[in-house]
């Protein structure tokens, strides 16, 4: 059994969810969510530890400056997808790097475009912070599809600079 809460935030209501003792999903939108419900059995949970942690550090993350998450995930992809997860993990608040950048550290330089791949099926987005990956020349590119306009919001409040 999974369980999931809202989190009512600056850049829109986003869907926390759980197993017994992780977070597993942070969707940005509802949509995203109802296909995730077609294919999962879930339950609303207001005071499901994880989550109410989860939502403590993501209120703490929007409006007192919180740098760091320190809740448990638990992520599932392919091999790639994890090594380019935890390395989005290794980005600090405040600072962005580019599709490249991230290639390199994982020791892939030729994936550039595979590491946009990965980005796209984060399904811990904020907590994993690929919203920090834009382009080299600091350009913003895709977010969770189609959301660039919440990837600047996310990265104006972190204080990066970046292009339109």
């Amino acid at each position: 059994m999974n369980y999931y809460s809202y989190y009512h935030s600056p850049i829109g209501r986003l869907t926390i969810v759980s197993s017994l003792e992780n977070i597993t999903h942070l969707f940005l939108d509802i949509d995203q969510f109802d296909a995730y419900c077609r294919d999962h059995k879930v339950k609303e949970s207001n005071d499901h530890h994880p989550l109410v942690e989860a939502k403590k550090q993501l209120h703490e993350y929007f409006y007192e400056g919180r740098k760091d998450f320190t809740i448990s995930f638990e992520f599932k992809g392919t091999n790639f997808q994890c090594k380019v997860w935890n390395e989005l993990k290794n980005i600090p608040y405040g600072e962005s790097c580019s599709y490249q950048d991230v290639a390199e550290k994982i020791g892939h330089s030729r994936a550039v475009r595979a590491i946009g791949q990965a980005n796209k099926a984060n399904k811990l987005p904020i907590f994993i912070p690929c919203h920090r990956v834009i382009g080299k020349n600091k350009k913003l590119t895709g977010y969770a599809g189609n959301k660039n306009d919440i990837k600047a919001e996310l990265l104006t409040l972190e204080s990066i600079v970046f292009k339109k």
